[in-house]
């Protein structure tokens, strides 16, 4: 077994490591949703805590881990009789991005059940992860049905697994840790309130301390075992700090002074539901409890609002997380108030712990350059939460006569776009499809493991052979070839591929304002419909990729908003760069069907014969089969028209700017892909 990171001897990353360290003294808290940038320490920090968990008791023999002292009495290895168990480390279990759901909860031998009446069961994840730590690396791109499984388990401490009438139950109390990279796509917002905290992460801008990082990285390569000794009275310290602090959270209060404030925090901020304020009343008292400390404090109100507000609060993706402190300062401090009782230790920073932090912060007897101040104070000073937005700053790329960036008109509801026919893409909220859940369509034969048993259609193969296979008693006599798998329709997600002109006959701010603000709405609509999206511009004398196919839809409108306008209108260039997107799309993902939805005038200029080009590259998508859908953005009293005569090239159909409001292009598409998917029928019955 590899040797981890020692947790202590990680660089900065103040909130990271408290958050952790909050939720192995207290897994009522509810986990942590680590955010950030590739390459800030996420998963090696996690990895690193389980060397600091303390060990557990368990039932010798047990899968599901059961405590000797207190046996799950519904434990499918039980029953338990009370007595000695034995030691062993806590685990910590990485769950697969990839992972079936019978690998999360557990897969239950259905052919042993008809046929035996067994409860044959192999246990999942949530089992080995039981009074330990699952990690979720990537929790974004996880399917959404497993994180639904996932968050409901770890809400009710239990998992259960249904399979035609045969149910298990079995318990599943865990440390929950989930990390994200936000470019690669976002968690819905009911997904976000369900994990207890949240932390932003970022590099550190700062040379001296990433000069300490990689001293302490190529240390732990050269001599994994060695770096850890130097580090192992460090570790032990905290170990014991959490042992302590877990000891004494039964005996920490929390004054009704500190309840008002949490109360009163999550109305000023206008948290959806009472989650947060649970959240934070166990964060503040776990808080206290690692200051050694038996009451809750407005410092440890104050950490635990920084820590589970702040994700709470995102109404839709575009919206960044964060809180304002000054705001939280006044709350505090216009409901604040002593308690009926004093702070028994008189000293009300916690015992200097950590400036602003009731006591939070986590020890670090570490080398210079390694201090808990690194990382700033608290997060309002995490660059992750505030400097992406570079994309607020309208800068333009160099080139001569572009113009500055229009901001977006306001976004509004579009109406449903849907692909016609049956995919088979990835899960989503869009399109009919065949998935692993939805409603049950038919039966067929298992490929594999059996996972969703179609019982009626079972039923009916094995009944005629009953005679054959000598059966005497009322037991259904059941055979590996008479199973049979659900099919089952569900909804799959698309790929909708943004090809936006961005030249200098686009440059009417008005325009362009109202262009971005149709685009802004199509991806709030693909966001919530769980699709993949892309961005293309072209201007000048070329075409451009300004964001390839993404989960991400807010960066997405970080590029739109940014986009700037000037010089030539190379359509053509425009067209065949969305060809080669969608090309290596298909390599990558065939199975995801796309949408292309061209933004301009029609207008095509540059080079020899442009129109004629242009013409060339929408037959040439047409012929693939790919939809599309022309937003004509010309205006004034006198129109060309040429949106629509390249509409005609694709395929597809135009609407103008004026309609766009009128009916939403996402109304117009869903009709145009409907009449694709008539003439693609009729094409195939002729």
């Amino acid at each position: 077994m590899s040797t981890p990171y020692p947790f202590t001897a990680l660089v900065g990353q103040d909130d990271l490591r408290l958050a952790l360290l909050l939720n192995a003294v207290s897994p009522a808290v509810g986990g942590v949703l680590v955010r950030g940038e590739k390459g800030t320490a996420k998963s090696t920090a996690v990895r690193a805590l389980s060397a600091l968990v303390p060990e557990v008791e368990v039932v010798a023999g047990c899968r599901f881990s059961c405590a000797p002292g207190a046996p799950d009495p519904a434990c499918p290895d039980g029953p338990h009789e009370t007595g000695p168990g034995t030691s062993r480390a806590a685990r910590m279990v990485e769950l697969p991005v990839g992972a079936s759901e019978d690998r999360l909860v557990g897969a239950l031998d259905i052919e042993r059940a008809l046929a035996e009446g067994v409860k044959a069961f192999e246990p999942g994840l949530l089992a080995d992860a039981h009074r330990g730590i699952l990690y979720v690396d990537e929790v974004n791109l996880l399917h959404d049905h497993l994180v639904d499984l996932l968050l409901d388990a770890a809400a009710m401490g239990a998992s259960y697994v249904e399979r035609e009438g045969v149910s298990v139950r079995h318990a599943a109390r865990f440390l929950l840790v989930g990390t994200m990279n936000p470019e690669e796509g976002e968690l819905r917002p009911q997904l976000l309130d369900r994990f207890g905290l949240t932390v932003e992460v970022a590099a550190s801008r700062e040379p001296d301390q990433r000069v300490e990082v990689v001293k302490r990285r190529l240390a732990y390569d050269d001599d994994p075992e060695g770096f850890a000794g130097k580090w192992e009275q460090e570790e032990s310290a905290v170990r014991a700090r959490i042992v302590a602090a877990r000891d004494l959270l039964p005996s920490v209060r929390l004054g009704d002074a500190a309840l008002r404030q949490i109360a009163a925090t999550c109305a000023a901020f206008e948290v959806d539901g009472m989650r947060a304020d649970i959240v934070m009343a166990r964060t503040a008292t776990a808080l206290a409890a690692w200051a050694g400390r038996t009451d809750v404090l407005a410092e440890d109100v104050r950490q635990a609002a920084l820590l589970a507000l702040p994700h709470r609060r995102r109404r839709n993706p575009f919206d960044a997380p964060g809180l304002d402190e000054d705001k939280l300062d006044d709350t505090l401090e216009e409901f604040g108030g002593q308690d009926d009782e004093p702070d028994p230790d008189g000293d009300g920073d916690g015992g200097g712990d950590g400036p602003g932090g009731g006591g939070g912060q986590p020890p670090q007897d570490a080398p210079e350059g390694s201090g808990p101040d690194a990382g700033g104070d608290r997060a309002a000073d995490i660059p992750a939460q505030g400097e992406p937005s570079d994309s607020g700053e309208q800068k333009a790329p160099a080139g001569g006569g572009e113009q500055a960036a229009a901001r977006a008109s306001e976004p509004f509801r579009t109406k449903m776009l849907s692909v016609p026919g049956l995919g088979e893409g990835a899960a989503g909220r869009r399109s009919r499809a065949r998935t692993e859940h939805g409603r049950t369509t038919g039966a067929r034969r298992p490929r594999g493991a059996l996972t969703k048993l179609h019982l009626a259609a079972t039923v009916q193969a094995a009944a005629p052979h009953q005679r054959a296979r000598g059966r005497s008693g009322p037991g259904l006599v059941v055979r590996r070839d008479d199973l049979r798998q659900a099919t089952r329709e569900g909804r799959e997600g698309n790929l909708v591929l943004f090809v936006v002109d961005a030249s200098g006959s686009m440059a009417a701010r008005q325009r362009m304002s109202a262009v971005k603000g149709a685009v802004l709405s199509l991806l709030l609509d693909a966001y919530q419909r769980r699709d993949k999206v892309g961005l293309v511009t072209f201007r000048g004398s070329s075409a451009d990729v300004a964001l390839p196919p993404t989960s991400s839809v807010d960066a997405a409108a970080v590029r739109l908003e940014s986009l700037p306008t000037g010089g030539r209108t190379p359509l053509s260039a425009g067209l065949l760069k969305a060809h080669d997107v969608l090309r290596v799309e298909r390599l990558r993902d065939p199975a995801r069907r796309p949408l292309v939805v061209v933004v301009t005038d029609g207008r095509a200029t540059g080079g020899p014969e442009p129109v004629a080009l242009a013409g060339r590259a929408a037959r040439l998508l047409a012929a693939e089969g790919t939809a599309s859908v022309v937003v004509d953005c010309e205006s004034g009293p006198v129109r060309l028209g040429l949106a629509g005569q390249l509409a005609g090239e694709l395929g597809g159909t135009a609407v103008t700017l004026d309609e766009l409001r009128a009916d939403s292009i996402a109304g117009l598409v869903n009709e145009v892909r409907q009449t694709q998917g008539l003439q693609s029928n009729s094409r195939r019955v002729a």
